[in-house]
């Protein structure tokens, strides 16, 4: 004896269409069903759009991350800004791109540390955990 489902489980593919929708889409040469469904949600104003647009496209983070390369230039030493600049920032590691190999070695055996501490003041150790050099 087969048994029958508890619950209503809704029938698989798209809805059916009753006649006068599909007599409709027959006259216009157009399937309007797609467009009419949507007028059926209710609208939302910008003001509750917007900021779930901006959350998604980080845009608090990509402003902190144009911030940092605005301000390289005033925390580290010219002649440093001369020979290496920050390029992106990802989960917390700064990188930054350097001219030439000898700049690099430079950069990380002396003045790593220094600027790491003064990136961190500026900006907090949230935002720039560590930094990655590169020649590029």
């Amino acid at each position: 004896m087969l048994r029958r489902p508890s619950r209503f489980i809704p029938p698989l593919g798209p809805p059916r269409r009753s006649a006068r929708q599909r007599a409709l889409a027959e006259l216009r040469g157009v399937d309007f069903a797609p467009l009419e469904k949507i007028r059926e949600r209710p609208a939302r104003s910008v003001g509750a759009l917007v900021p779930a647009v901006l959350g998604k496209l980080r845009m608090d983070q990509r402003q902190a991350e144009a911030e940092i390369v605005r301000v390289w230039n005033n925390l580290v030493d010219p002649t440093l800004t001369a020979h290496a600049q920050p390029t992106s920032i990802a989960k917390g590691t700064l990188f930054v791109t350097v001219d030439n190999s000898v700049w690099l070695d430079e950069i990380v055996r002396y003045r790593r540390k220094e600027i790491l501490a003064r990136l961190q003041h500026s900006f907090g150790r949230e935002l720039i955990q560590r930094i990655s050099f590169r020649v590029g």
